[in-house]
C-alpha cells in the first residue's frame, strides 16, 4: 500500500469523527489523494517529457553575389 492510500484512509477515519466542516475538508483531501495513485510524480513526468528539437538555421553560402561589397 501506498502512502497515498494511507493518507486517504486516515483522512477518512479522521472525518468519520469529525464535524461537518472539518469531514467534508478531509473527504476532499482523501479523494484528492486517491487521484494522485497511478500519477507519475512530478519527478517522473519530467524524465518522461521529450526535449524539443533543435531549430536547424539554413545554411548560409560563402559565395555572395558580385553585386554586394
Amino acid at each position: 500500500m501506498s502512502s497515498s492510500t494511507g493518507f486517504a484512509q486516515r483522512a477518512r477515519d479522521l472525518a468519520d469523527k469529525a464535524d461537518p466542516y472539518t469531514r467534508k475538508r478531509l473527504l476532499v483531501l482523501a479523494e484528492r489523494y486517491d487521484a494522485k495513485l497511478g500519477k507519475p510524480s512530478p519527478a517522473s513526468r519530467n524524465l518522461q517529457r521529450t526535449l524539443p528539437l533543435p531549430r536547424t538555421v539554413p545554411a548560409v553560402s560563402s559565395v555572395s553575389d558580385a553585386g554586394e561589397a
